[in-house]
């Protein structure tokens, strides 16, 4: 004879509503996480581009400035902006100058050889 539902536990008919409501709550929670995702990576693409696009802008401004340093550095510029404001430089007399003669390699070898070997 089979058993009427009247005489079923309330627990057994309660294990199916539970088992939905968990099944549900998986689903829903994976959605909402999907989104999360979603939107973290949007975030970070945009992100991305805004400092990519303030790096291009720094590297402009960079090469723009090492154009105006390099011109600033110019010995035509320098002397004419000596004598704008006026400093009172001139060029160097002859007997002002000292020069120095380079020694050939083969001295600079010789007094190499000569300190490593400890002579």
């Amino acid at each position: 004879m089979a058993k009427n539902r009247k005489n079923q536990s309330g627990a057994v008919r309660f294990v199916p509503a539970l088992k939905a409501i968990f099944l549900c709550m998986l689903i829903g929670g994976s959605a909402v996480g999907y989104v999360l995702q979603k939107n973290k990576l949007y975030d970070l693409g945009r992100q991305i581009t805004r400092r990519e696009l303030l790096l291009e802008r720094l590297k402009s401004e960079n090469n723009s400035r090492a154009a105006q340093l390099s011109s600033l550095q110019m010995p035509l510029r320098l002397a004419e902006r000596a004598r704008d404001l006026k400093l009172g430089l001139v060029q160097p007399q002859a007997s002002q100058c000292i020069y120095l003669v380079e020694p050939s390699l083969t001295q600079t070898a010789r007094v190499v050889n000569l300190l490593l070997s400890g002579k």
